[in-house]
């Protein structure tokens, strides 16, 4: 029997061990292909000028996935080595040469590497249309691309991903060389090294967590830590401390609270409680690096997927903020299509300079009469009646950390005259992109006031969102003066939409990739364990506990590896985010939240699929 048929033999008979490692690394070829495949379409030029800012977002998404998918093989080949380090030694044992158990290992590695290549390229090859139109709808274009094979894409993941596949090959041959044949026996009794528990280190990973949360929900404009370690240092000093305070928090922290449980006596006496939280006091001390990182990852993902997902749910209402009409511009009408369209009004303003102590603003001196009509065409039902000599300032840009509050206050104009600020609001009725800032004064101050007038052409459509002919159309007719004063919703939205929902589309795949990761590598560790403690459960089957108790104490286990880092990295995520929702003034509770659940979803299927597995496991030493 050769090597290679051997290596084949053995990749049959582990097939199951391996079918997760498998799909994942499956799945992470198709996203990257996919991603390669849309950084080479071509009908992507047809989205003008955000073609090139996708695919440079490809490119540096591809970059980010294969990084992380490197260090995924690199860690997940390294459990199926110290899996298999018993079978290397029975090999050694019966006399086969190091060299050739190297290269069976890394027949097998290879092996396996090169059929997820193939299934990745093909099932990415199928996908990518599909993906491609998910792309163009979320970036709100009708474009449809048509199926293509990029002959640049298949060129560049086979010769990236065979590199890797020969890397981990690799990895695989060395292993048999830096172990003695005593300690390959006992491979499968050596876990990593188990870290001793310290009230200090508890303590300073609670305080280190705690200050990294504190500092994420400060605001960054008034906080004194913000202003200390700078606006570009205090996120990396946040990112700092909260990963060392999660490492302490599983290294320690969770030590305690096992313990405490284990001398409860009124709990861990019923059932098996007692056995059950023992092993996950060694589970939990002897895995808190990797729970670790789980917990910064999946901290990371609905973070950044969050965060995301909510800009992209607000992209309309922060448009409407800006540009409550549908079109708006300085000058005269144009002839366009008169369908769909709610209002048509010109109006009279006034272009007026205001003076303080140390500079002069610009503003948009607006009739009240002009701004009632608006409203009540617009839907709102704030009507004003200014007295003379005092003025309502309507800023949509206004923002109560950096933006002063004129309420109360007198506008100084250059002939002597002055309003006095009566009231401040930040909803407008003109768009912020032609007018900024507007004063409503009565129609006796706006006639008597001396400034220059100008036409202001405001327009309302129905169904505004898929107006873009129609913005197109006026565009083109006006001057190149008043193509800068021009603004329109629906190109708004387009161009939001442009840029944010290629960053969803990006953000939701990269986070699926390493969603299917992070729960392939804890299924990986429980699976290896579950191995070991073949022999513990066939005893307690043998004094008397039946397969419900254990399928109990299985799955109670399972669900502490799994949700301590989940919910750690919820709890993490929800501190910076809450900095996100901050820092944009933005509203993403809802989004958040329905991240979050899609995202512990998955989650708790590949927690289905472990205990399951782990169970049946346990199973066959009975």
């Amino acid at each position: 029997m050769t090597l290679f048929s051997l290596a084949r033999k053995n990749i049959q008979r582990n097939l199951s061990n391996y079918f997760l490692y498998i799909a994942s690394m499956v799945f992470s070829i198709v996203i990257y292909f996919t991603f390669v495949t849309l950084k080479y379409n071509d009908d992507l030029s047809a989205l003008k000028q955000s073609s090139q800012q996708i695919k440079g977002l490809m490119s540096a998404s591809s970059v980010v996935l294969l990084f992380f998918i490197v260090i995924f093989m690199a860690y997940s080949n390294s459990f199926f080595m110290k899996k298999r380090k018993k079978e290397v030694a029975l090999y050694s044992l019966l006399g086969v040469r190091k060299q050739k158990i190297g290269l069976m290992l890394f027949f097998e590695n290879l092996v396996i590497g090169l059929v997820s290549l193939v299934f990745g390229i093909l099932l990415g090859f199928f996908m990518s249309q599909g993906l491609l139109m998910i792309l163009v709808r979320l970036m709100g274009y009708e474009v449809v691309g048509s199926l293509t094979f990029s002959m640049e894409a298949l060129i560049n993941t086979t010769g990236i991903f065979t590199l890797l596949f020969l890397f981990t090959s690799l990895q695989g041959y060395r292993v048999i060389y830096q172990f003695k044949l005593i300690d390959l026996f006992h491979a499968d009794k050596q876990g990593e090294q188990i870290p001793r528990a310290s009230l200090v280190a508890a303590l300073l990973g609670t305080v280190l967590i705690a200050f990294g949360y504190y500092t994420a929900a400060s605001d960054m404009f008034t906080s004194e830590i913000w202003r200390f370690f700078t606006v570009l240092g205090t996120p990396l000093m946040v990112i700092g401390v909260t990963i060392a305070g999660t490492y302490l928090l599983f290294h320690s922290v969770s030590v305690f609270v096992l313990t405490a449980l284990k001398k409860a006596t009124s709990w861990s006496w019923k059932g098996l409680n007692l056995i059950g939280v023992s092993q996950l006091l060694y589970r939990i001390r002897a895995n808190a690096k990797s729970l670790s990182i789980i917990a910064i990852l999946s901290a990371t993902t609905i973070t950044a997927g969050g965060g995301v997902f909510g800009m992209y749910y607000n992209a309309e209402a922060s448009v409407r903020q800006m540009l409550p009409n549908t079109f708006m511009w300085k000058g005269e009408t144009v002839e366009f299509s008169q369908q769909d369209v709610l209002y048509n009004e010109a109006l009279a303003v006034k272009n007026l300079r205001v003076d303080n102590e140390f500079s002069f603003f610009e503003y948009t001196l607006l009739k009240e009469s002009d701004y009632n009509r608006l409203a009540k065409l617009q839907g709102k039902d704030k009507e004003l009646h200014i007295p003379e000599g005092s003025t309502v300032l309507l800023d949509a840009a206004y923002d109560e950390r950096f933006s002063h509050d004129f309420t109360g206050e007198d506008f100084k104009l250059q002939n002597g005259d002055s309003f006095h600020v009566e009231k401040m609001y930040t909803e407008s009725v003109l768009n912020f992109i032609a007018a900024g800032t507007v004063l409503v004064v009565n129609d006796q101050e706006f006639k008597a006031t001396d400034a220059d007038e100008i036409m202001m052409q405001v327009v309302g459509l129905d169904n505004d969102l898929k107006q873009q002919d129609v913005s197109k159309d006026i565009y083109q007719q006006l001057s190149s003066e008043q193509q800068e004063s021009f603004s329109s919703v629906p190109q708004s939205y387009e161009d939001s939409l442009a840029t944010v929902g290629a960053l969803l589309f990006v953000g939701s795949f990269l986070g699926l990739v390493f969603l299917a990761a992070t729960g392939s590598i804890i299924y990986f560790k429980i699976l290896t364990e579950a191995e070991e403690d073949q022999a513990k459960y066939a005893i307690l089957n043998k004094i008397g506990v039946n397969s419900k108790q254990i399928l109990k104490t299985v799955a109670g286990q399972v669900a502490v590896i799994f949700s301590a880092p989940l919910i750690v990295g919820i709890a993490h995520s929800v501190f910076a985010l809450l900095a996100f929702s901050q820092l944009f003034n933005m509203n993403i509770t809802k989004p958040v939240i329905l991240w979050m659940i899609a995202y512990s979803a998955i989650y708790f299927i590949y927690y289905i699929f472990t205990v399951r597995s782990f169970y049946k496991i346990v199973r066959q030493g009975n």
